[in-house]
């Protein structure tokens, strides 16, 4: 129960990304908090690990532009501009979106029970961006593709049969970090002082959010296994819905909860293993040839 319990704790840290944004960090300016996030994690995790990655620096370069680069720019700029519950659901389509960009462009045939969640999951998202929800529609187009960079480096990353998760990890966060600094002065200007009541925000999201949140993910995949840390993170877009209801006063219209929903169970389904009859088995080969 035990580990189960810690693995757990990684998708309720990353779920509370956006709560941290409304609660503390309002003032500051969305990239410049994303150089905080990856540096200052990157620093951190540094001394935990101490040493360079066990893999080519090169390949943590692009992994760190799309993975971190890339994704923390999108995801920091939709927290300033949308409520957190509709990020952070938008964020767990990740799994279906995988399953449709591989089915697209690596011609990787899904199973039905795939095709199904990725149907739901795809309504679901319909539902929670609906007209009558009045979102901001650069905010929408953030989140939706920082979903698709972190999708593709989730495929570079099988693709390069990462190893060596942590020690990527960090320096993917170091490397990015140093990256956006000159885009974030760019863009927003010279970094405004942290006072004191921005730094429980930073500290929560740099040290706690970000860097223990990948450590417990990293030591999760080992303890419980990939699938049932799959399972775990349907906990993260749970608590960014939760967290926003209760301490930023978001509310979601019934639309946005069938959407809600709709994508949370459609990850359910998509993370669970069924034991299929004979029927089932027959349908699932008659939907491979019509595939």
């Amino acid at each position: 129960m035990y580990p189960f319990l810690l693995a757990a704790l990684a998708p309720i840290l990353w779920g509370s990304t956006y709560a941290a944004v409304g609660l503390f960090l309002t003032d500051m300016t969305p990239l410049w908090v994303a150089v905080w996030r990856a540096l200052g994690a990157g620093v951190f995790l540094l001394f935990f690990v101490r040493r360079l990655p066990r893999m080519s620096l090169g390949k943590v370069f692009i992994l760190g532009f799309f993975n971190i680069g890339l994704f923390f720019i999108l995801l920091m700029t939709a927290a300033y501009r949308l409520p957190g519950g509709v990020v952070g659901t938008l964020g767990a389509t990740l799994p279906l979106l995988l399953i449709i960009i591989q089915w697209l462009v690596q011609g990787k045939r899904p199973q039905l029970k795939a095709t199904i969640s990725a149907m739901v999951g795809l309504a679901g998202v319909i539902l929670l961006l609906n007209p009558s929800a009045d979102l901001d529609p650069i905010g929408v187009a953030c989140a939706l593709a920082a979903v698709l960079f972190v999708a593709i480096a989730s495929l570079l990353t099988k693709h390069w049969q990462v190893s060596d998760i942590l020690g990527v990890a960090t320096w993917q966060l170091l490397m990015a970090g140093v990256l956006l600094v000159p885009v974030a002065w760019f863009f927003e200007g010279a970094p405004m002082p942290v006072g004191a009541d921005e730094l429980p925000g930073l500290i929560w999201l740099v040290i706690l959010n970000t860097a223990l949140g990948y450590l417990i993910a990293v030591n999760a995949i080992k303890q419980v296994g990939p699938n049932a840390f799959g399972m775990l993170s349907l906990l993260n877009p749970i608590v960014a819905v939760g967290l926003g209801m209760l301490m930023l006063d978001e509310s979601l219209d019934r639309l946005q909860w069938s959407g809600v929903v709709l994508i949370i169970g459609s990850l359910l389904v998509a993370n669970m293993r069924v034991k299929y009859p004979w029927w089932k088995k027959a349908v699932n080969r008659q939907y491979d040839k019509a595939v």
